[in-house]
């Protein structure tokens, strides 16, 4: 019996798995062009684990033993073996970690990689969340064959950029990340990320606004001083930028997404373009935050991903489904704006339908 397991199944309301019995590979090499090196760990089923589809998941979060029960070991015991890899310069991996700017090299090799190992089979699924889904967007447009599917949950192409909005500039997100991953690697992080919310909230009182990361930090924050010194159409953010690729992206994608998310407005964009070509797409917005700790990317990664990686098709369902909040039901939907969408409000008829609310009632 494993406890870790069998909690994650309850938390996630996860089916069970095809096994427990799951072993871990650490601190695999992968080099880089450049001559880096970045860390990764390979979780696969004890028997069988050779030549199953590989769910690659890109992190700067690390791979420690709790991150990796959470997100790499359901996926393992359910079909995949696993690749969790830090990123550039995060939890082992050489270099110096530059925000989203080294995703799409260091993802295009990490991928050539995954293809010449002796324990790869012939299909490959990227899949994540937040910064974990942004580096699918980042390599999504010169995918070797391999790659069969995409999942990427409460993320966008462009990212850093959604909170450079033209309906509201966004501070407080970027700011307490930046913060955040800049002590993610020092001793007591977990303990200081508890009550970081306030104190990042008493620094962004600080004036000038520029020598709030001091405040909140103690030293200057590279991420947060580029987000208040570069607008949107600053030429720094264009390697960031990876929304004009997604018109390229052939593959499969299933996108999930929560309706208090940030992210939303670029996933849906992202998505509306894919299924305006005609792509295999679909997408499932959900009653979620950024954070909330949901089944349904594991689910769909089963579903999905796995039935594409086997190369047949998944069970058949509408290319949209989405949670409406206050009747708390799921509908499904042939497309994204479904008929009746508003920006700001929808609303769920007698009849079933959705139709605007009226705004200003």
């Amino acid at each position: 019996m494993n406890l870790g397991s069998e909690f994650i199944q309850r938390v996630l309301h996860l089916d069970d798995p095809l096994t427990r019995d799951v072993v871990v590979q650490r601190g695999l090499r992968v080099p880089m062009p450049d001559g880096v090196v970045l860390i990764a760990d390979r979780w696969a089923p004890r028997a069988g684990g050779d030549g199953l589809p590989v769910a690659l998941l890109r992190t700067p979060y690390g791979r420690g033993r709790l991150v990796g029960a959470a997100m790499a070991r359901p996926l393992a015991e359910r079909g995949f073996q696993v690749l969790m890899q830090s990123v550039r310069g995060t939890f082992g991996s050489g270099g110096t970690f530059r925000p989203m700017r080294d995703e799409r090299d260091d993802g295009l090799a990490t991928l050539e990689w995954v293809r010449k190992q002796p324990w790869f089979g012939d299909a490959i699924v990227l899949f994540g969340a937040s910064y974990l889904g942004y580096v699918q967007w980042a390599v999504a447009d010169q995918l070797p064959p391999e790659v069969k599917a995409m999942i990427p949950d409460v993320t966008d192409s462009a990212l850093t950029l959604e909170f450079f909005r033209p309906d509201g500039f966004s501070l407080e997100t970027p700011f307490g990340w930046g913060i955040m991953v800049d002590a993610q690697e020092r001793s007591g992080a977990l303990l200081r990320q508890v009550t970081a919310a306030r104190k990042n909230l008493r620094a962004l009182r600080t004036v000038p606004l520029g020598r709030a990361d001091v405040a909140a930090a103690g030293h200057r924050v590279e991420y947060v001083q580029n987000i208040l010194a570069h607008d949107a159409d600053d030429p720094y953010w264009a390697p960031l930028d990876h929304r004009d690729s997604v018109a390229q992206v052939t593959v499969p994608v299933s996108s999930i997404g929560g309706w208090y998310d940030i992210f939303l407005p670029g996933q849906l964009r992202d998505f509306q373009v894919l299924q305006s070509l005609g792509r295999p797409a679909r997408l499932t917005v959900g009653p979620w935050t950024h954070l909330s700790m949901d089944g349904t990317p594991v689910r769909e990664a089963v579903e999905f991903g796995l039935a594409y990686a086997r190369g047949v098709e998944p069970p058949p369902r509408p290319p949209v489904r989405l949670h409406v909040m206050g009747a708390g039901e799921w509908r499904d939907f042939e497309s994204w704006p479904p008929p009746g969408y508003s920006p700001t409000r929808l609303h769920l008829g007698a009849d079933g339908t959705l139709s605007v609310a009226d705004p200003g009632g």
